[in-house]
């Protein structure tokens, strides 16, 4: 169970989230959508661990992963090295397999520079995946993407998730993809003491 209870985020003097408190269970999707702005990936930071410095607590499992907007892939290591070197206890069948439940098959060797913006994404989420996370954490996996593209991602996103089981936590600004793959739906709207949840 993951546990967050937020009391107020500030930068400087400026609130950036109110109170906020929340629970996502084993195998649960909860989406977060919200405006521009609003708090949304400050958030995502504060559950993750990466930003510490806010009033409040969270729990979380040791074994998270995070997929950020941008791929944040290692641009000068393969394909398989990318999913390596994060996980050094993964065999090379292990990462060679989870390449290929994310449509990568054969890419092995191929560098992110020389793979199409949807399959970086794909290595991400292979990445992401590949070392069993009791929590996962997605930060607009699908922003930038074709439609058609997109609908690929959000397939093999469910289909990943409905695998693995984690706690799931994911912000988009599209609806449809908060219906579709989140069991909850929470909203982040601004206020005068920082974000809060409607």
């Amino acid at each position: 169970m993951i546990r967050v209870d937020i009391r107020a985020k500030r930068f400087g003097e400026t609130p950036v989230l109110g109170p906020i408190r929340f629970e996502i269970a084993k195998g649960e999707t909860v989406a977060l959508i919200g405006p521009s702005g609003v708090g949304k990936t400050t958030l995502l930071r504060i559950v993750a661990g990466i930003d510490t410095d806010f009033d409040g607590a969270v729990e979380r499992p040791e074994a998270l992963a995070f997929v950020f907007q941008e791929p944040t892939l290692l641009l000068w290591r393969s394909a398989l090295d990318n999913l390596l070197l994060v996980h050094p206890g993964l065999s090379r069948v292990q990462a060679v397999a989870a390449l290929d439940s994310t449509g990568l098959a054969g890419k092995e060797a191929l560098f992110p520079g020389q793979l199409s913006l949807g399959q970086q994404r794909r290595l991400a989420l292979a990445r992401a995946v590949a070392g069993q996370p009791e929590l996962l954490i997605m930060d607009e996996p699908f922003v930038s993407l074709d439609a058609e593209t997109a609908e690929t991602m959000l397939a093999l996103t469910e289909t990943l998730i409905a695998r693995h089981q984690p706690a799931t936590l994911f912000v988009t600004h599209s609806r449809t993809e908060a219906e579709r793959l989140g069991d909850r739906i929470l909203s982040l709207r601004a206020g005068p003491e920082g974000a809060t949840l409607d």
